[in-house]
């Protein structure tokens, strides 16, 4: 089987309304499918993250990849992961370890359909189901106090045990206002996180994790800038809230240094920034030698089969209509909540099949 060709395309849809977190603004959604088609009519599907840089960008970076990738044995991940990772220009960090990712996870897809087997169950198949959060709470304009606490109730209606919101975009005696509303309308056996996306210093992060800490916080995400351990590491120490990171950093070296720094209590990779499947797994076995436990960040769609692969798998994010109302016709088949746990789908690879006929109409690129 050989490789016949790698592309990229572009879909991008305005929101309904901007949605904003500790640090940024988001005004438009969308995906990044690469597509990679072989010589024996198999195709493999990725996703690669990256919506907030221009097209262009990125579809020129799949150009650069498909020459290593042309003529190649789509089977070979390992060989053309390396191939592709020249940290000197390519791949240490950033957009192209994003793109990098997509391709990765193509090629993962496309394994699992000649073996014919999901892929959960090609990676390990510790598990067919896992628990389930769902991320929320942002910050909108007119949304107040009852709106948020009417959100929060809605997501716990879709039948999980875990939801999550944000922080770190308002004064902290405001955000813990915030959590308090959401404590109480969710009640005591839902587990709440919160998330401040790098909002904070260290400082301030500690000290909103110690005024949170009555409300019974099952994390608090990403309280300062990614590359900032030492600082992580105090808060960590510091609250009796476990910590939360990873969703920014990059391949099994980043994760290596979080680990080895004591920064972090629960490790959140997300395959499509760190670098794809490939190295998903071996942060996963990185974090299971160091007894830590991972809840990945990001599309459902994928991590699904990587949380539930391995055997510190804990919890899948879970990304509803509240998040965005589109969401839900990206693909022809979605993943949905039962009894609080999503189930690894059977299809082989990925299980995904982009829904082109919605697709359509928002393809920039």
């Amino acid at each position: 089987m050989k490789i016949t060709d790698v592309r990229m395309e572009v879909y991008s849809w305005p929101r309904e309304k901007p949605i904003t977190n500790g640090l940024y603004t988001y005004t438009h959604s969308g995906i990044r499918p690469v597509i990679i088609e072989t010589d024996e009519g198999v195709t493999g599907i990725g996703l690669a993250g990256g919506d907030q840089v221009s097209p262009e960008v990125t579809v020129s970076m799949v150009e650069h990849f498909k020459e290593i990738l042309i003529g190649k044995d789509p089977l070979d991940n390992e060989r053309h992961w390396h191939e592709m990772w020249r940290p000197k220009l390519v791949g240490r960090r950033g957009i192209t370890t994003r793109v990098l990712g997509g391709i990765d996870m193509a090629l993962w897809d496309i394994k699992g359909k000649v073996a014919n087997l999901p892929l959960y169950k090609l990676l390990g198949g510790f598990t067919n189901r896992i628990d389930t959060y769902v991320a929320g709470g942002y910050y909108e304009e007119g949304k107040g106090l009852k709106e948020l606490a009417a959100e929060m109730e809605h997501n716990v209606d879709l039948g999980v045990r875990a939801v999550k919101m944000k922080v770190g975009a308002a004064p902290i005696n405001v955000d813990i206002e915030r959590v308090r509303v959401a404590r109480e309308v969710i009640g005591p056996d839902i587990r709440l996180m919160v998330d401040a996306n790098n909002a904070y210093r260290h400082y301030q992060a500690i000290e909103f994790a110690r005024k949170a800490e009555k409300y019974d916080l099952f994390w608090f995400e990403e309280p300062v800038e990614p590359d900032d351990y030492i600082g992580q590491a105090e808060i960590t120490r510091a609250t009796s809230i476990p910590i939360a990171a990873g969703e920014n950093e990059y391949t099994r070296y980043g994760f290596r240094d979080m680990i080895n720094t004591r920064a972090v209590d629960i490790l959140q990779p997300d395959a499509l920034v760190l670098g794809g499947v490939t190295e998903f797994m071996k942060i996963a076995a990185l974090a299971q030698a160091n007894d830590l436990d991972i809840a990945p960040h990001g599309k459902q769609e994928v991590h699904i089969h990587l949380v539930t692969a391995v055997p510190n798998g804990l919890i899948l994010e879970y990304y509803a209509d509240t998040f965005d109302t589109m969401h839900g016709n990206i693909f022809n088949d979605t993943l949905k909540i039962e009894d609080g746990y999503v189930y690894a789908p059977d299809r082989p690879g990925l299980g995904i099949e982009l829904n082109t006929e919605f697709l359509a109409k928002y393809r920039v690129g």
